[in-house]
């Protein structure tokens, strides 16, 4: 009762700072290259999940096992589900996803928090820890716009707040945002991997906080166990959270240290960001706390990776109809496009899990083979990190 009576006071408190901020940020016109179109941000459109408007979404090339379904009328609110499923079995995934439909998200704006009852991140310092109050780092023009663009989105839908006084205070950084390793030819025409720039994301550099932190040692589950439980299923339900740190809320005593500047002012998170030492312990913890009667009989959890398993259609269905009805009971949001529904095959952390049993990625596979042979200590070392994994 206590922390609803506090949570409710401090966003009573918080609604009249954001909105204020809101209007600073949208004032704000940033310097932009000429070569760059820069659209302007509009708030009252940015839910493209309101009543009567289905979310717009871009379909992405699938491969040959999988195809896109839809749950909403004319093909709207799309599913990934599996390219070798009859008309029949279909309607039954749909039946069953219908009937959860709050729980498949298609925009930050449906996530809204996993009850605090689950979980909740907290943050204990040592106790001989020195507050840190960090100041601004310089950005370029282009940077700068992805900041922007970052604090209009978490403010609009409640991730972070104005603060005006903490005594923790860290900097932002942006780094790219990289898709999976390819082989490329450098300025010697040697081959060398490398992982392809997609965008760019906004961290915060907790180093100091985390330095002070009290380390959390749950742990995570052993990989090659929880692959081996899962081989020889039929069907597997490949279900991925939704900005999943996103979803996890954070102690209210708690939250001015996650205070960050930039900028446009300081801010902190309700929820749980990218970057707290102690963060992958708080997600695993809350999704056994979710699914805790579950795990290693219909499903495996390895952070917000969810795989739901069966050895037949049926099974598998009913398996997965279970697991929605916990996350909807926990509020927890899946993200539409990393799902995969009914697969008889998928990737899992590395590994390629199917009927027959455990291959590895034969992506993976390809890009070690094209990598030139090592010539340097350095070489090997990266070399043996790419293969020593297998």
């Amino acid at each position: 009762m206590e922390y609803i009576i506090r949570e409710s006071i401090a966003d009573e408190q918080a609604n009249e700072m954001v909105n204020l901020s809101l209007e600073m940020l949208q004032s704000i016109s940033l310097p932009m290259p000429k070569t760059l179109k820069f659209e302007v941000l509009n708030l009252e459109d940015q839910s493209l999940n309101v009543k009567g408007k289905a979310p717009e979404v871009e379909l992405k090339p699938l491969p040959s096992t999988l195809k896109y379904a839809f749950l909403g009328p004319n093909s709207t609110y799309h599913v990934i589900v599996n390219a070798d499923l009859d008309l029949q079995q279909v309607e039954r995934i749909l039946q069953v996803l219908r009937s959860h439909r709050r729980v498949i998200g298609y925009t930050i704006d449906d996530i809204v928090g996993i009850k605090a009852s689950y979980c909740m991140h907290r943050i204990y310092l040592e106790d001989d820890h020195k507050p840190s109050i960090e100041h601004q780092r310089r950005l370029n023009p282009n940077i700068k716009d992805v900041v922007k663009k970052e604090i209009l989105k978490l403010l609009s839908v409640g991730i972070i707040f104005p603060i005006s006084d903490s005594k923790w205070v860290s900097p932002i950084h942006v780094v790219p945002k990289k898709g999976g390793i390819t082989v490329v030819k450098n300025e010697k025409n040697e081959l060398i991997p490398t992982r392809i720039v997609t965008g760019w994301r906004m961290c915060i550099d907790y180093r100091k906080l985390n330095k002070a932190t009290r380390k959390d040692h749950f742990p995570l589950p052993f990989i090659d166990q929880l692959l081996e439980r899962m081989a020889k299923h039929k069907y597997f339900c490949f279900l991925d959270g939704f900005s999943g740190f996103f979803q996890i809320p954070i102690h209210p005593d708690d939250q001015e240290m996650t205070t960050f500047t930039c900028p446009y002012g300081t801010f902190a998170y309700r929820r749980m960001p990218f970057g707290l030492c102690n963060a992958p312990g708080t997600f695993q913890r809350c999704m056994l706390a979710i699914f805790s009667d579950l795990v290693e009989e219909i499903m495996e959890v390895f952070m917000d990776d969810f795989s739901v398993y069966g050895i037949s259609f049926d099974d598998c269905l009913e398996h997965l109809d279970i697991v929605l009805s916990k996350c909807e009971e926990a509020n927890l949001v899946l993200n539409w496009e990393k799902c995969h529904f009914m697969a008889t095959e998928g990737i899992v952390l590395g590994h390629k899990i199917y009927e027959k049993g455990i291959e590895v990625d034969p992506t993976k596979i390809e890009v070690i083979e094209k990598l030139p042979p090592p010539s340097s200590i350095k070489g090997i070392r990266s070399f043996l990190g790419h293969a020593g994994f297998y």
